[in-house]
């Protein structure tokens, strides 16, 4: 049997170029071929006596471009993000465009009524008001001490 000797210096420079080239591959995007990262609106969600409250942070978008589908338990939304940024220096114009579709599924901590739900986009905010179902709302349950 023969001895290997341990040089964790190697390996950790080892790991840095794995994660470098995982990077590179995840964010580099080669004309629509390569994998790219897509983007997932950041939400929050609170949740009251008799509603839940969700907000999804959708910049830049129109409300006509935001789809939402509501179910008893769970709210997807889903939209596609265009987004332009142009650079002007000594008279260089640098344009980059970014589009992309974008699809999220929420899953709610109780039953809702999906017909009752008020939407309202402001600022880049999706603002939903899911009130919950009246089962939902009177629902006692017999906690066991033990």
């Amino acid at each position: 049997m023969a001895l290997i000797r341990w040089e964790p210096l190697r390996q950790i420079e080892t790991l840095y170029r794995d994660m470098n080239r995982l990077f590179d591959r995840l964010l580099l995007s080669d004309g629509g071929e390569g994998v790219g990262l897509s983007f997932v609106p950041a939400a929050e969600m609170e949740q009251t006596d008799d509603a839940i409250h969700l907000k999804l942070e959708v910049p830049g978008l129109e409300p006509k471009d935001i789809k939402v589908e509501v179910s008893a338990e769970s709210v997807s939304i889903s939209g596609e993000r265009k987004s332009e940024t142009r650079i002007e220096d000594n008279g260089i114009t640098r344009s980059e465009f970014r589009y992309g579709r974008f699809e999220r599924v929420i899953p709610l901590p109780t039953h809702i009524q999906n017909d009752k739900v008020h939407a309202e986009y402001k600022n880049g905010i999706l603002s939903l008001i899911l009130p919950k179902a009246e089962d939902e709302k009177h629902k006692v349950v017999k906690v066991n001490i033990g």
